[in-house]
């Protein structure tokens, strides 16, 4: 421990913001992030300097160039080291009283005892796979699991135990199937189902060049990306593990809500038969941009 560092000077800025209680419990906390670079990598940042005193950190990539536009602890001299690795020191010389513990790309197989060992599990990996895996074991472990949508708007879902799995909600093909039958095929199909969500509950659509949008889903090129909509998403992510960690009420659910920076609104999911009217709009919508161009 360095001996300059104090976590009551540390997080005597939070007090009122909450509580004496609260600041304790959150030094008790320990919180599992799968995926630590662009939201992942936010939420870890936010989480610390709120004092919250454990992690357990699992990422399988290292730092590339492009992650420099968004990804928090990404920096050039960070380039090709792992992303778990450069994350832990950071938080060491944020809180050296903070305990982080790191894994690798075996985390999905050690689900059970992880989730076991923490209040909240947040979740900032893409990889469907490894999402399908950490809510159905969250489900069984009784833990809360604060996820994003992939949108171009900033937003955040909260998954409590008594909720229905995204995978019902969403309706991927997924349901009832053992993970080592999903394939690249339903993989493809539940990355539809989501964007089809996002289109049909959110204004996400106004914010994206309809040309880059129809390369994304081509697999032309990668998903889109940018800092403040990252960082946001982090922030409104750290804010339901807060809630959950405190106990506190309220919170989106699993439908999630999307706040639309540009006009200062938040979008929750409609109601059941608006939602079917356009989700039939998005499908149309989706299969024509998906549709290779007509060349003459």
């Amino acid at each position: 421990m360095d001996p300059m560092f104090s976590y009551e000077a540390f997080t005597s800025r939070n007090i009122g913001f909450v509580s004496h209680a609260e600041q304790a419990r959150l030094r008790r906390a320990r919180v599992l992030v799968t995926g630590v670079g662009g939201m992942g990598g936010a939420v870890v940042a936010c989480l610390a300097r709120a004092g919250v005193g454990g992690f357990v950190i699992a990422d399988v990539d290292s730092f590339e160039v492009s992650n420099l536009n968004r990804q928090i602890f990404a920096t050039l001299d960070a380039v090709g080291r792992e992303k778990t690795a450069v994350t832990q020191a950071a938080l060491a010389r944020i809180n050296p009283d903070c305990r982080v513990d790191v894994l690798g790309g075996d985390w999905t197989g050690r689900l059970p005892a992880l989730l076991s060992g923490v209040d909240v599990a947040v979740n900032g990996c893409d990889d469907v796979r490894a999402t399908l895996a950490l809510m159905r074991a969250a489900g069984e472990a009784r833990r809360t699991v604060i996820d994003a949508f992939a949108s171009t708007l900033p937003n955040v879902c909260v998954v409590r135990p008594d909720d229905p799995r995204p995978e019902q909600l969403l309706g991927y093909p997924t349901v009832g199937l053992p993970l080592d039958a999903v394939d690249a095929r339903l993989v493809d199909a539940c990355k539809r189902k989501e964007l089809e969500w996002v289109l049909t509950h959110s204004s996400s659509a106004r914010y994206v060049d309809l040309d880059v949008a129809a390369e994304v889903i081509s697999g032309a090129r990668p998903r889109i990306s940018f800092a403040p909509m990252v960082w946001m998403t982090g922030c409104l992510m750290a804010y339901e593990a807060l809630r959950a960690i405190l106990g506190r009420p309220g919170g989106p659910g699993p439908g999630g809500h999307f706040i639309d920076p540009w006009t200062g609104h938040v979008e929750r999911p409609r109601s059941r038969l608006s939602a079917l009217l356009r989700a039939a709009l998005v499908r149309r919508f989706l299969s024509r941009l998906a549709a290779p161009p007509v060349r003459p």
